[in-house]
């Protein structure tokens, strides 16, 4: 019998420094593209700002704007002070409607497994059409959706519990 359990850990109290190294690889390389900025903040099951945690970002459509990176399509973020975080992925054109930007894993403290979602453009075309957001129930799609701000970027907040929990996946 095969088990469908995997090891998994909290993310210790030194992320930032011991992982300081994938964030800035996931940083170089030069790109001729255009950016999408997603910004936000990670907050915890009483409203606060988790300073400790980490937003990774996996963009498919991204990866093919971004062959010069070392990791291309990839971000890994710490959050600051006051939970923020902020992820630029390349955009694309190859991008299929209804599909996320970005498939979002997140690691914070207090979490003894790493949680899955994803973020989409609020202003995307096909958002209708999206087969993930029909699977959500439409009171609470509005917690994967970036919203544009007027400087162009997105705002995205993450909420690990409680009345504005994001919404995370499960993956089988």
């Amino acid at each position: 019998m095969t088990s469908r359990i995997t090891s998994s850990q909290t993310i210790g109290p030194f992320p930032h420094e011991g992982w300081r190294w994938a964030a800035e690889l996931s940083q170089l390389g030069a790109t001729a593209t255009t950016w999408i900025t997603i910004g936000g903040t990670l907050f915890d099951g009483q409203g606060q700002p988790v300073s400790d945690g980490w937003v990774e970002a996996w963009s498919p459509a991204a990866a093919t704007g971004e062959h010069e990176r070392p990791m291309p399509g990839f971000r890994r973020c710490p959050t600051g002070e006051r939970g923020e975080f902020r992820i630029e992925l390349a955009a694309s054109p190859q991008a299929a409607p209804g599909e996320p930007a970005a498939w979002i894993t997140l690691f914070a403290r207090g979490l003894l497994k790493h949680q899955f979602c994803a973020v989409f453009l609020a202003d995307a075309p096909g958002l209708a059409s999206s087969e993930l957001l029909a699977q959500v129930p439409a009171a609470r799609r509005d917690t994967l959706l970036a919203q544009r701000q007027a400087d162009g970027s997105y705002r995205w907040d993450i909420h690990l519990q409680g009345e504005r929990e994001t919404v995370f996946l499960d993956f089988e």
